[in-house]
């Protein structure tokens, strides 16, 4: 009797296991081997940072490799492509920042949607930017800057990283917001630019402080001023845009990670725990903190969060980028 009713019990159990096993177990299978951060910027640059950081962190928590993968050109638009066209598996996500909004404006023609083209997972970090200056730049502080730029128009040079960079961004609304228009001179990715702003063959530059921050404690390079409301404790002395001669002058490039559309949601589910438990990681967290780009607070680290936060980012900048009036093409 004592066995009949054990036997029923499991076979009880055993019909009623669907019932408790809901959408997300069905990521038992996920990850089915290495997988690919895709990071669409040059090597060394400031979402490369981030990403390689994630990368490690995720590769603890999900028990396979998680390799970084540099796909270049395009402003972003290849390796942001090359996600949208990939399976919906997970096998392949995508770190981006600020750029994955404001190419809707800049490209009228892409060859993906960013809001319909992926499923979002979280947003990651926000990080500021800093302007900096080659090491021999007259003057010392960013009003200086603004005054040789104003007076100098048609000599400065004025990197960025590429047409539809944070720092391509950035530059713009500088010469927005003073009226006058400079030369620029375009790079592929952020790490290639700063031999150059060190040698003194360009003259300023607006970058994330995750990959400027290293430069100006080396003194190699001369900071002016950061994008943020508040001045930044790892660039001590350095004071905000607004404080130094351009009011309500502000960016926060934020990053976040994204797959295929399609991808099911128990896989988006198990890439976002990944993601969450790597912005906990005190390593990670430290490392961050030092480059001035914390982790985004928990609430914004989810699907919706990341979703709607990027839908309001294109509302944001598409009539600033229209005003401008560049496209890239």
């Amino acid at each position: 009797m004592i066995q009949d009713m054990t036997r029923r019990g499991l076979l009880g159990a055993a019909l009623a296991a669907p019932a408790l096993l809901p959408a997300p177990a069905r990521a038992q299978a996920y990850p089915s081997g290495t997988v690919a951060l895709i990071i669409p910027f040059a090597p060394g640059g400031p979402t490369d940072a981030v990403g390689r950081m994630l990368a490690e962190a995720m590769s603890r928590d999900l028990g396979v490799n998680v390799v970084a993968e540099n796909v270049t050109g395009g402003g972003g638009t290849i390796g942001v492509n090359r996600v949208a066209q990939s399976r919906p598996d997970g096998q392949m996500i995508l770190l981006h920042n600020i750029g994955m909004a404001t190419a809707a404006t800049l490209y009228r023609s892409l060859p993906y949607n960013p809001l319909t083209s992926f499923e979002t997972i979280g947003l990651v970090t926000p990080t500021p930017m800093v302007w900096i200056t080659r090491p021999d730049f007259p003057g010392e502080g960013f009003a200086d800057m603004l005054r040789f730029v104003r007076e100098n128009r048609d000599r400065v040079n004025l990197a960025n990283a590429g047409l539809g960079s944070a720092s391509q961004l950035c530059g713009t609304l500088l010469q927005a917001s003073l009226g006058v228009g400079v030369t620029a001179v375009q790079f592929r990715g952020s790490g290639p630019v700063f031999p150059e702003l060190m040698g003194g063959r360009i003259d300023i530059y607006c970058d994330q402080t995750t990959s400027a921050i290293p430069f100006i404690q080396s003194r190699q390079v001369k900071p002016m001023a950061v994008t943020t409301a508040a001045p930044l404790a790892q660039v001590p002395g350095v004071p905000t845009a607004g404080q130094a001669g351009l009011p309500g002058f502000e960016i926060s490039i934020w990053h976040g990670l994204y797959v295929a559309r399609g991808t099911p949601r128990p896989i988006v589910d198990r890439i976002n725990l990944a993601m969450r438990n790597a912005l906990k990681d005190p390593r990670v967290v430290g490392r961050l903190n030092d480059l001035g780009s914390p982790p985004e607070p928990e609430e914004r680290q989810t699907p919706e969060a990341h979703r709607a936060h990027l839908a309001a980012e294109i509302e944001r900048w598409r009539p600033i980028l229209q005003a401008a009036g560049q496209f890239a093409d």
